[in-house]
């Protein structure tokens, strides 16, 4: 199982960004998949879920309403769409699918199996 995640970077509080993740060696379909994020000396913390079917996507209260995820099963990939970025925002951002994550375990990082490497998106005021 491999999960790639990419479109981090460099960006202006007020910006917006769009990562993405991609799945392969699994059955995308059937997974569930999670966005966590690890701030400089903090423990990594949900953001965001989309459950196998889409019909569940949990937020963090920090990022509800302006993100948003989606996933593309035809393609393999989970899109965290980031929208009015602040400072705190500044982050590594995760990755992560389960097969058996139940509703509510969606925001447990302990709940997912597999986690990607991780991309980085700092955000300057």
């Amino acid at each position: 199982v491999q999960l790639q995640a990419s479109g981090g970077g460099l960006v202006q509080a007020g910006d917006s960004l769009r990562l993405t993740c991609t799945a392969s060696g699994i059955s995308f379909r059937d997974y569930s998949l999670a966005w966590f994020r690890q701030a400089p000396g903090k423990e990594r913390e949900f953001v965001a879920a989309i459950k196998r079917g889409g019909s569940e996507t949990p937020y963090a209260d920090s990022v509800k309403g302006r993100f948003a995820i989606s996933r593309d099963n035809s393609k393999s990939t989970v899109i965290l769409q980031m929208n009015r970025l602040k400072p705190e925002d500044t982050a590594v951002y995760y990755c992560a699918a389960s097969r058996t994550v139940i509703s509510s375990s969606m925001m447990r990082e302990q709940a997912y199996a597999h986690w990607g490497q991780g991309t980085l998106v700092t955000v300057s005021s």
